[in-house]
């Protein structure tokens, strides 16, 4: 077997379902860290009692993460219903009209740049060898054996949504009462500076710009959070 001239460029088969996975549970930490965080600091803004704030965690991470599933498996199985739909109206085009066909996979070479010869040629060699793909490939963008998974990306955002989660639940309940509030901010900013890092050079994106939006996002979260807690601890509590 040959070895792919281009061994650090992503042409491999199942890239799109690895990206989707990895996406989702980017997101899903990130939800996970700031949901609960601010939810967790909000209560320990009214109170220090242990207790309370391991339900008021428990409670969010449980909902968070069934939430975060729910709605990443809705959201991805509709896509996946879009793309096997475009696949059978072009799978049905191709047995009923396949003339029109290999000239619309002409044409759109033709507007890639190729000329008039090379393009028919291509689109004549390409249909001979899998008419589907060819035109899924050009003309949707779709890789028929490479769909999206909605319950790899439920699991994925229900686990990464526990994961983060979980960092703030801890850094709440083990320090000294004093120290809880401080601890949090500084182990969610940390982990959000992280998790921006992650999701900016999965999608190309510069990393100190994503992590600085998240962290200023988290910390004015929290910083809320924590002062509506402490109004409201000093007023009803």
């Amino acid at each position: 077997m040959t070895a792919s001239p281009h061994p650090h460029e992503p042409h491999v088969v199942g890239l799109g379902q690895r990206l989707n996975w990895l996406r989702a549970g980017v997101l899903g930490a990130n939800d996970g860290i700031v949901s609960v965080a601010a939810l967790v600091v909000g209560v320990a803004g009214a109170t220090t009692d242990t207790g309370a704030l391991f339900l008021a965690g428990i409670a969010g991470l449980v909902g968070g993460a069934i939430s975060m599933a729910l709605g990443e498996y809705v959201s991805v199985s509709s896509q996946r219903d879009s793309e096997r739909a475009l696949i059978a109206k072009e799978r049905g085009e191709l047995h009923d009209m396949p003339d029109q066909e290999l000239e619309e996979l002409t044409q759109l070479y033709r507007d890639r740049g190729l000329s008039d010869e090379t393009a028919r040629q291509v689109a004549r060699e390409l249909t001979a060898h899998d008419a589907l793909a060819a035109h899924l490939e050009v003309e949707l963008h779709i890789d028929q054996d490479d769909l999206v998974n909605p319950w790899h990306a439920a699991l994925s955002s229900a686990v990464s949504f526990t994961l983060g989660a979980l960092l703030p639940l801890l850094a709440i309940l083990l320090p000294p009462p004093q120290w809880r509030v401080p601890v949090t901010f500084a182990a969610v900013l940390i982990a959000l500076a992280a998790t921006g890092t992650v999701s900016a050079a999965l999608g190309g994106a510069p990393r100190a710009r994503a992590a600085t939006r998240l962290v200023i996002g988290g910390a004015l979260a929290l910083a809320a959070t924590w002062l509506i807690g402490t109004l409201l601890g000093t007023t009803i509590v």
